[in-house]
């Protein structure tokens, strides 16, 4: 048998006054007119405080506000931020003492190691792969292998580093590997066997990169021993970078070391479950800041690094910029 339904009387509906509601939104936070010849932190302070807007200007004050007070701000990273050029904005961050230690996986040396050597990089997969050469390149391959024939007890990324130095290449001003080790700042490097195409060449010495990757990962535990008050950025690493992250943390609080107040920073085309989880949410349950940026990184980067540097060069406080204006 059917069932009947009562029908509703729409008329006696309760309803209530807009100035007695609550609104998540108010005009004192919608965007301002950008004023010409004005500086970045105006820019900044002319976006929207609300969701991004408001997250990225946080970020900036996390990132400078660490530099200035000598805390940790450790940059992970996957290899497509060198593939997209952004090395001189890194190596500028690093220079000026804002990057404490930086973070890449097994993909990152041979980018960095090709503009370095050649001012390129990038190969064509779909040109190379139907034909077998894909990854063949035997300069690239040749010269890291050699490289870690030499004090690869040092960790993989200062091993490269020093090769690259020693070797003059033409590009190494925009090796991040090179600033690190001409910098003495720790670039480390976190590999995976089998996702790198140095992996597929016969020269290849597993042993020898595993022992070199795990001394990078025995350096990495360190900087995040250190990550107290400081901040930890994630660009574009989807999956090796937040796992090694998350192993840190929790192999660095069964030490004993507090970390607990601290900011992190995911970076990348698209939200995605693993950097969520693993570098925003899980870390900073107990007392820190996790934030999400979606953008793309040739953007998105050089705009917190250009925040970044007026904030620490004293620039007009964004803040009371805006009071200003209100």
């Amino acid at each position: 048998m059917a069932r009947t339904f009562k029908r509703m009387d729409f008329k006696k509906i309760r309803t209530y006054p807009l100035s007695k509601g609550t609104r998540k939104v108010n005009t004192a936070q919608f965007a301002q007119v950008y004023a010409p010849e004005s500086p970045f932190s105006a820019f900044l302070e002319s976006l929207p405080h609300i969701l991004a807007g408001r997250d990225f200007r946080e970020i900036v004050t996390a990132v400078s506000g660490a530099a200035r007070e000598k805390k940790t701000v450790l940059f992970g990273m996957g290899a497509h931020v060198i593939k997209v050029g952004l090395n001189p904005v890194i190596i500028d961050l690093m220079e000026r003492g804002v990057i404490s230690a930086v973070a890449m996986n097994g993909a990152g040396i041979i980018h960095d190691l090709e503009v370095a050597l050649v001012g390129s990089t990038s190969e064509d997969v779909d040109g190379s792969l139907s034909n077998g050469t894909f990854g063949m390149v035997e300069d690239t391959a040749n010269f890291l292998n050699n490289a870690l024939a030499e004090k690869s007890e040092n960790g993989l990324g200062r091993c490269v580093g020093d090769a690259i130095l020693a070797a003059g290449l033409p590009h190494r001003t925009l090796s991040l590997l090179a600033a690190g080790a001409r910098l003495n700042i720790p670039v480390t490097v976190h590999v995976a066997f089998g996702t790198d195409i140095l992996h597929m060449h016969p020269a290849f010495d597993p042993e020898r990169t595993g022992r070199a990757t795990y001394s990078d990962f025995e350096t990495f535990v360190s900087v995040v021993a250190a990550l107290e008050g400081g901040v930890y950025i994630n660009a574009g690493s989807a999956v090796i970078l937040p796992e090694v992250f998350l192993k840190a943390v929790t192999m660095v609080r069964n030490l004993g070391t507090p970390l607990k107040h601290f900011t992190t920073v995911n970076m990348d085309f698209v939200r995605q479950y693993r950097p969520m989880a693993n570098v925003v949410a899980r870390p900073t349950a107990d007392g820190g800041k996790g934030y999400a940026l979606v953008g793309h990184h040739e953007i998105m980067v050089p705009l917190l690094a250009a925040g970044v540097i007026e904030a620490l060069e004293g620039r007009r406080d964004p803040k009371k910029m805006r009071k200003k204006t209100m």
